[in-house]
């Protein structure tokens, strides 16, 4: 494998990954401040690096390669010269609500004057009033709020760093992410891209790029093996999203299957791997409440048709979907909490669904999910997991917190 990306599978042997240790972001906001960015809560900070490290180390110890996304965009405007940084700089800050002005120049002179690390950990954590020796007086800072105290709003969501952009085969997405708190995160990742020496220049498939308007996620995005794709139809990622990108795949690689599943659109089953992921060749976790009776849910396998069109196929027996998509005769379905509507609930809500396969049969999980977790090792799986009072209060689990780079092929 040479390509600096390549994921045919959601278990193959994690050989790289990127990760974002949460910084001054998740602490530099207000409770006011939280429903704007997507917070339940506020995490310390101390306690909350100190487990991000403890993940870090645990896939380190398992033979995994860490690259860190605030070093990775530093290094890739270093690479690409003083027009690409200005030119990153000036397309943050359109996004960030200044296009021109006093503001503009302002904000600019200010992240200019940082060297170019410094520049983009205060971008990430965010660019306080308080820091600009200067009174606005253009039309556009007049009409913000008076005590709202940010220019630039922090990105306390960028240790999830699996949402902005997803590994796909030998390419990825680079995402729209739905709310706008989270709209500019995968600017960093299409910067690295195209300007990082490992990345640049090495003809990476972009199956979907983030100048679309629907929205998708890397949570709703699942490689399943190395021809069939699952993507959630959740509050975060739209139908028409998901027959763009398999269109795009169905053109342009070997990926000939995708498979949409159906969530609930609700903030506390936000992505499908919240509620569903893989764990081995035959087996899954799943949250038993994204499951009717019966245990049907809402399923279209979208195949290549005629003339450049989608064929749909829907069904609403999952394990059925599953069993043939990936020509399996039987698997197993692992319910979250054991299947206990209290437990299942509680573990949900704190990423008991959200496992990381590191390897077939070998998964990291959150430890406070004791339930689901010894359940996992019933059904015969090797169980790491990590420390997790904190990183859980920004509602992501170890899946949510790993944008694999590199697997092994199965």
């Amino acid at each position: 494998m040479t390509s600096p990306i390549h994921v045919m599978s959601e278990i193959g042997k994690l050989k790289t990954v990127m990760l974002k240790r949460p910084n001054v972001e998740v602490e530099n906001f207000t409770p006011d401040m939280m429903e704007r960015l997507l917070f339940d809560d506020i995490p310390y900070l101390p306690i909350a690096q100190q487990e991000h490290d403890n993940f870090a180390e645990t896939l380190r110890q398992n033979g995994t390669e860490v690259l860190y996304l605030e070093q990775l965009s530093a290094e890739a405007l270093d690479d690409g010269g003083e027009e690409v940084k200005l030119n990153f700089l000036e397309q943050m800050l359109a996004e960030s609500g200044y296009v021109a002005g006093v503001t503009h120049d302002a904000l600019k002179e200010y992240l200019l004057s940082l060297d170019t690390q410094a520049m983009v950990n205060k971008i990430m954590g965010g660019v306080r009033k308080n820091e600009l020796d200067f009174v606005p007086a253009d039309l556009a800072s007049a009409a913000e709020e008076d005590d709202y105290p940010f220019f630039m709003d922090p990105m306390p969501n960028l240790y999830f760093t699996r949402d902005p952009a997803a590994s796909i085969g030998d390419g990825l997405s680079i995402n729209r992410l739905m709310f706008s708190a989270r709209r500019r995160e995968s600017l960093f990742m299409e910067t690295i891209i195209k300007y990082h020496r490992r990345f640049a220049n090495r003809a990476l498939n972009i199956w979907r790029g983030r100048d679309r308007n629907t929205s998708l996620e890397g949570g709703d995005e699942l490689v399943l093996s190395d021809h069939v794709l699952a993507i959630g139809v959740s509050q975060r990622t739209s139908a028409d999203a998901i027959e763009d990108i398999a269109r795009n795949l169905f053109a342009k690689s070997h990926f000939d299957k995708v498979i949409a599943i159906k969530i609930p659109h609700n903030h506390a089953m936000m992505h499908l791997d919240t509620v569903f992921t893989m764990i081995n060749t035959d087996q899954f976790t799943v949250h038993p409440g994204i499951l009717g009776e019966g245990g049907h849910i809402d399923t279209w396998t979208i195949t290549p048709g005629k003339d450049g069109q989608l064929s749909l196929d829907h069904q609403t027996d999952l394990k059925k979907v599953l069993k043939d998509a990936l020509n399996l005769d039987d698997l197993d379905l692992i319910p979250t909490g054991n299947g206990d509507p209290i437990i299942a609930g509680r573990e949900q809500w704190n990423d008991g669904s959200n496992t990381l396969a590191i390897a077939p049969g070998v998964v990291v999980t959150y430890n406070r999910n004791y339930v689901s977790n010894e359940l996992l090792r019933k059904h015969g799986l090797k169980v790491i997991d990590v420390l997790s009072s904190e990183l859980s209060r920004g509602r992501g689990g170890p899946r949510c917190m790993s944008m694999p780079l590199v697997r092994e092929d199965l």
